[in-house]
């Protein structure tokens, strides 16, 4: 395997951990108070820098594969795999938490179901489709929405103390946090619906075919 099918794979891999310090525990009923203390102050700090380094990796692994001539057909799939993968993971999160609305995640999640179909039927085909440019903005306009909805929690606390401490925020600027965040997912779902349907009108032939 190589080096950018191993960034992929680290981006998939990375995903549960990323997912651990959003998310509190809760085993049958019992729940750790420490450690779930420890994620709701600090937890999804954590969980934005990891995620921001698996997003990295998926700029690193296509630069690498490229600059190197190591494009592969499993690294075609393991790349758009960990993109959907970590995306999709941790939008179920933020639903979890009630900052992303599931109305939101459910049109996500249905056009990365209908690429995935496409493609189904294009391997038969014994093509195997490598991510278009459009789908690449689509997935920076995700990452670049759920990094500032995960650093959200740290920006409500940095607004609100001064450097004495005291506590300064006004409604106002809770506000101004939100609306960002809510402007910024907005986005990436405006780019995820015009994305795949660049994607299906672009690949109707594999479609026509398969009839």
């Amino acid at each position: 395997m190589n080096l950018p099918n191993k960034l992929s794979l680290l981006r998939i891999i990375m995903i549960p951990f990323v997912m651990l310090f959003m998310l509190p525990i809760s085993i049958y009923g019992h729940e750790p108070s420490k450690w779930n203390d420890f994620i709701d102050s600090k937890g999804m700090t954590i969980a934005a820098v990891l995620f921001i380094i698996a997003s990295l990796t998926d700029l690193f692994d296509g630069k690498i594969a490229r600059k190197y001539n190591l494009i592969t057909n499993l690294g075609k799939f393991l790349d758009s795999l960990a993109d959907k993968m970590l995306v999709i993971s941790v939008l179920i999160a933020l639903v979890s938490l009630g900052r992303v609305s599931p109305w939101l995640l459910a049109i996500i999640v249905l056009r990365e179901f209908m690429v995935t179909g496409i493609r189904l039927i294009a391997s038969k085909e014994g093509v195997v489709m490598a991510a278009k440019m459009i789908g690449k903005i689509k997935t920076t306009t995700q990452m670049i929405a759920i990094t500032y909805l995960m650093f959200e929690p740290l920006l409500h606390k940095i607004s609100s103390y001064g450097y004495d401490g005291y506590a300064l925020m006004v409604a106002g600027d809770s506000n101004a946090i939100l609306i960002i965040g809510d402007i910024l997912i907005y986005i990436c779902v405006i780019m995820t619906v015009i994305s795949g349907m660049d994607y299906l009108l672009k690949n109707l032939n594999y479609l026509k075919e398969s009839d």
